[in-house]
C-alpha cells in the first residue's frame, strides 16, 4: 500500500515577509546601467556577482564602483562576490574551416591534442588542437575521458607521447572553435588551482574590500587554505582588523569530482560552498548531479556553513519572459533542499529582463517557503558546528527552543561581526532573522546568509538594551515582520557593538512595555 501524504497546504505568501533564501545576481552588460541595479536590488537581490572569466579588471572595477554607489544610496546592505576563474583548460585558436566557423570532427576519427597554445591545423587527415593547458599532454591517462564544449564533443585518450602530444578517439562528434572548454572528469592534473591571473584579482579584490571570494574547480581543502593564507596575509599589509574586519571569506566552488571525495575536509576549511552545477554536470554524470546537490547542501549544513546552488536555475529567461516549469521546480527544490540562496548567472549579466528574472526566483523562493510553517520540524542545530569561548552556538540552538515554544515571528540579534547571525542562519529557523551591526563590511557579508536580513546602524546612543528593544519593535511593525502581541526573540549582549559579546536572551511581546529587555 502507497503511504498516505497529506495535501499541500496552500498558504497565502506574506507581501511583508522577506524571502529567507537569497539571491545572488551575476553583473555584466546588462545591468551596467545604475537604474537596472536600483531595480534588482528591489527586486530582491541581496549578493552581486563579480565573474572574473570575463573582462578585465578595469570592466570589473567600473561595475564595482557602481554597485557601491547604488547600495549606499538604497541604504541596504547588499554584497560583492568575486569568483576567480581558476585553471579553465580550453582549446587554443581554431581555425574556420568549415561553414559556420572552426572544425568538425566526426565520430570515430581520431584527434590530437598538442603541446603549447598554438593554432590548430589538419595534419595527415587528423585534426591537431593546441590548448591553454600543456599539462594534457603530460597527465591525461590512455582510456580516460576528453570532453569538449561542455560534454557536446566526447573523446577517450587512446595513445599518448608524454610531453609531446595526446591522441582521442572521437566518440560522439561536432564542432570545435576557438576557446571552448576541455573537461577532464577522470584526470589529475598537476596544475595549480589557481592561477597567476586569480592571484592578481585575488589581491584587487583584497584591495578593494569585496566581501566574498569563490575559488573555482577546487580540489583539496589545501587549496582552499593556500587562498585563505594569502588573503589573510594581503589584508594584514591594507590595515584590516582582523577582530573587527576578518578577511574576505573563501567560498568553494564544488565543480570536480575529487572535491566530492574531499568534500568533509573542504568544507571545514571554507567558509561556504557553491554548488557549481555547470562543469559538475560535465565532469560526473548528470543523473548524478541532483544527488550530489542534496548531499552538498546538507553537508554544508552540517558544518554550519552557507551554501549557494549555481547554474541554469532560470536559464531560458536569458530570452523568454517565463521560465519553464522544470526551472520553477529547480529553484523550489533548491529552497526544500536548505540552500542558503541561489544564483542567477547569464539570466542577468546578458538577459533581456534581469528584473523580471529576479522577481521570478523571489516569487517562486517564496511560495516555496510559505510551504513551511514556521519551525515545524524539529531542532537541526549543525552537528559539527564549532563552539567558540562565549557559547555563541550554545546559545542559538536555546534560542531555537524559544522561537518554537512562543511561535515567535521574528528573531533580533545584535551581530557586531556576523557570528552569531551564522549560527542562527544554519539552525533552521522558518523564520526572519534581523541582524544588527555597526561594521558595515559585516552587515554586507551576512546579506549571503539564508533567513538573515543584515540592519547597519549605531547602538542606541544611550547604549542600553532597553533602548535596542524599542528599535527592534519598531523595525519590525515598519517592517510589517510583526503586529501586537506577536513575539519576538532577542539576543544581544553588553556592551551594544562589541565583539563576541552575546550573553543574554529575552522575548519581546510587541506593544507589552514589560517585556524584551525593558528594564536592562
Amino acid at each position: 500500500m502507497r503511504p498516505h501524504v497529506a495535501a499541500p497546504r496552500w498558504t497565502p505568501v506574506d507581501a511583508h515577509r522577506p524571502a529567507l533564501a537569497k539571491i545572488v545576481a551575476t553583473l555584466g552588460p546588462a545591468t551596467d546601467r545604475e537604474e537596472v541595479l536600483v531595480r534588482l536590488i528591489e527586486a530582491g537581490v541581496s549578493v552581486f556577482r563579480l565573474n572574473f572569466s570575463h573582462g578585465s579588471l578595469e570592466d570589473q572595477a567600473v561595475r564595482l564602483r557602481l554597485v557601491r554607489s547604488v547600495t549606499e544610496r538604497a541604504g541596504r546592505p547588499v554584497a560583492v562576490l568575486g569568483d576567480l576563474q581558476g585553471p579553465k583548460i580550453r582549446v587554443a585558436q581554431v581555425p574556420d574551416v568549415y561553414e559556420g566557423g572552426g572544425m568538425l570532427v566526426g565520430t570515430g576519427e581520431d584527434v590530437v591534442l598538442v603541446r603549447g597554445a598554438r593554432e590548430g591545423e589538419v595534419r595527415n587527415g587528423v585534426a591537431h588542437f593546441g590548448t591553454t593547458c600543456d599539462e594534457i599532454v603530460e597527465d591525461v591517462e590512455v582510456g580516460q575521458r576528453v570532453l569538449i564544449n561542455d560534454g557536446a564533443i566526447r573523446m577517450l585518450a587512446v595513445e599518448a607521447k608524454r610531453g609531446e602530444w595526446l591522441r582521442c578517439r572521437v566518440t560522439v562528434g561536432g564542432r570545435v572553435t576557438t576557446g571552448k572548454g576541455i573537461n577532464l572528469p577522470e584526470s589529475d592534473l598537476s596544475v595549480p588551482a589557481i592561477t597567476d591571473k586569480d592571484w592578481r584579482c585575488v589581491e584587487w579584490a583584497v584591495e578593494r574590500q569585496l566581501d566574498f571570494l569563490a575559488l573555482s574547480f577546487v580540489r583539496t581543502a589545501n587549496e582552499v587554505r593556500a587562498l585563505k593564507e594569502r588573503v589573510e596575509s594581503l589584508a594584514r599589509r591594507a590595515g584590516y582588523d582582523e577582530q573587527l574586519d576578518p578577511a574576505l571569506p573563501v567560498i568553494a566552488k564544488i565543480e570536480k569530482p575529487q572535491a566530492l571525495a574531499n568534500i568533509d575536509d573542504i568544507v571545514d576549511v571554507a567558509d561556504g560552498v557553491m554548488v557549481a552545477r555547470g562543469d559538475l554536470g560535465v565532469e560526473m554524470d548528470v543523473a548524478q548531479v541532483p544527488v550530489a546537490q542534496k548531499y552538498l547542501v546538507a553537508k554544508a549544513s552540517e558544518y554550519g556553513k552557507p551554501c549557494i546552488v549555481a547554474t541554469q536555475m532560470l536559464e531560458s529567461m536569458i530570452e523568454s519572459a517565463t521560465p519553464t516549469r522544470a526551472e520553477a521546480s529547480d529553484v523550489a527544490n533548491a529552497v526544500f533542499d536548505g540552500a542558503d540562496a541561489v544564483m542567477l548567472s547569464g539570466e542577468t549579466a546578458v538577459g533581456k529582463q534581469p528584473q523580471l528574472v529576479v522577481e521570478t526566483m523571489r516569487r517562486i523562493i517564496q511560495v516555496a517557503e510559505a510551504r513551511f510553517s514556521q519551525i515545524e520540524s524539529g531542532p537541526q542545530p549543525p552537528s559539527r558546528l564549532r563552539e567558540l569561548p562565549n557559547r555563541s552556538a550554545a546559545l542559538a540552538t536555546g534560542a531555537w527552543y524559544v522561537a518554537a515554544e512562543s511561535g515567535a515571528k521574528v528573531m533580533a540579534v545584535w551581530s557586531q561581526i556576523g557570528g552569531m547571525a551564522t549560527y542562527l542562519s544554519q539552525h533552521d529557523f522558518q523564520i526572519p532573522i534581523l541582524a544588527y551591526t555597526c561594521s558595515e563590511h559585516a552587515a554586507r557579508r551576512m546579506a549571503l546568509l539564508g533567513r538573515v536580513t543584515p540592519v547597519f546602524g549605531q547602538p542606541p546612543a544611550s547604549g542600553t538594551l532597553a533602548d535596542w528593544t524599542a528599535r527592534v519593535e519598531h523595525d519590525v511593525i515598519e517592517r510589517g515582520m510583526a503586529q501586537r502581541g506577536d513575539a519576538v526573540v532577542l539576543i544581544a549582549g553588553k556592551p551594544l557593538g562589541s565583539v563576541a559579546a552575546q550573553n543574554v536572551m529575552g522575548l519581546l511581546r510587541i506593544g507589552d512595555e514589560s517585556s524584551g529587555f525593558r528594564g536592562a
